[in-house]
């Protein structure tokens, strides 16, 4: 079993309420479960309104398929119109490697 993860770092265009911020992140965290079949949630900077991270997680069998999903998955957030992709890390594992 293969594990990947992606974490953004976001940064938001005219936003000036947290209500405003999720606006944006709401659809976006929607989108990625749905496209994908990933876990993925607001994980960072939730008290700022201009900022935000994102968490996605995924689980497949082969290697490959665990890399087009991250890969895919982090095409769609970069093309995003209103927010700056500041920054993705990514992991990847392999359960025998616990």
């Amino acid at each position: 079993m293969w594990i990947g993860w992606l974490e953004f770092d976001l940064l938001l265009g005219d936003v000036h309420s947290l209500k405003a911020k999720r606006s944006i992140i709401r659809p976006i965290v929607a989108e990625l479960i749905r496209r994908f079949s990933v876990s993925a949630a607001e994980t960072g900077d939730q008290d700022l309104h201009r900022r935000a991270g994102i968490g996605l997680g995924a689980v497949a069998g082969e290697r490959q398929h665990v890399v087009d999903i991250l890969d895919a998955a982090e095409r769609l957030v970069a093309a995003r119109p209103g927010i700056e992709l500041l920054s993705v890390r990514r992991g990847l594992v392999r359960s025998d490697d616990f």
